[in-house]
């Protein structure tokens, strides 16, 4: 959006102005920075314990962040990363140097306070910066939304859930299921009813399908035969011309076979003799229920 295009490099000129400064000459930086710094290093580990001791590092720190957050912000690339980053050194210099309430000089003073005041305002605009996604749903908000969906869905699909009370065949879904089952049924008795009504015209319309059928047959029989034939002689032609190449195929597929066939023989042998065992056991079955039929038959006739 334009309006961002032009916003941003205005906001990163004071920050990058001030960065450059700083590395040219630290020292009033590191002054400004020094009360700061001293705070942050009670702040427990691992925070107080990995800032610098000097403050004229930690001063040439803040101003590279400055000048490379500004360059990021003033060129659109990671707006919101370069202003949080940005927002952060603006608090070591506004509380260091700008500490107004400790100025006794009235004029001095006011300016010290208008500074403060300016810085707060930059810190105020590197905010909005920091949280502004451009017209697009925020993480927090599409967060929300999905947990919302989830949430209907879930409820959708289990709809006797505890809190509703409600119980699963009064749902929806069971009222759904109940109303296809329902269609289903009268559409099957309907068709029911189609296939009665029409049963004897189909049925008339297969005994004349199947007489015409059958003329056909009788009119074509004598062709066909004339064509098979002839076609018998040109395949008994091919046959005795391809008899020696059949021959010596099945010859070296003899072999194959009966190598296979001596392979097998055992186990071919033993599930002979495991069908034979089963045929005697089943012959005896059946020759025990012949008896007591034939038994049953007897006391019938006599």
């Amino acid at each position: 959006m334009l309006i961002r295009r032009i916003a941003r490099p205005l906001l990163s000129v004071a920050f990058i102005g001030q960065g450059v400064d700083a590395l040219r000459n630290p020292k009033p930086a590191a002054d400004a920075a020094r009360p700061a710094l001293e705070g942050m290093r009670q702040l427990p580990d691992p925070i107080g314990t990995n800032l610098p001791s000097d403050a004229e590092t930690f001063a040439r720190i803040n101003a590279a962040v400055q000048i490379g957050g500004g360059l990021l912000l003033a060129t659109g690339k990671m707006p919101r990363l370069a202003s949080a980053a940005l927002a952060f050194t603006v608090i070591p210099g506004s509380l260091g140097g700008h500490m107004f309430w400790n100025q006794s000089d009235p004029q001095r003073k006011a300016d010290e306070r208008r500074a403060f005041m300016t810085d707060l305002s930059l810190l105020g605009g590197l905010i909005i910066a920091a949280v502004d996604t451009e017209g697009k749903p925020s993480l927090g908000w599409r967060g929300r939304r999905a947990a919302r969906k989830v949430t209907e869905a879930v409820s959708a699909a289990l709809p006797a859930g505890a809190a509703s009370g409600a119980t699963l065949a009064d749902s929806p879904l069971a009222e759904k299921l109940g109303h296809g089952l329902h269609a289903a049924r009268e559409r099957g008795a309907e068709l029911a009813d189609v296939a009665r009504d029409r049963a004897p015209e189909l049925a008339e319309a297969a005994r004349e399908r199947a007489a015409a059928l059958a003329e056909i047959a009788r009119e074509r029989g004598p062709v066909i035969a004339d064509a098979a034939r002839g076609r018998a002689a040109e395949i008994a032609d091919v046959a005795r011309e391809r008899a020696p190449e059949i021959a010596d195929a099945a010859k070296g597929r003899a072999v194959t076979l009966a190598d296979a066939a001596r392979e097998r023989a055992p186990e071919l042998a033993e599930a002979a003799q495991k069908r034979a065992e089963a045929a005697r056991y089943r012959a005896g079955d059946l020759a025990d229920t012949a008896r007591t039929q034939t038994k049953k038959q007897r006391r019938r006739l006599s």
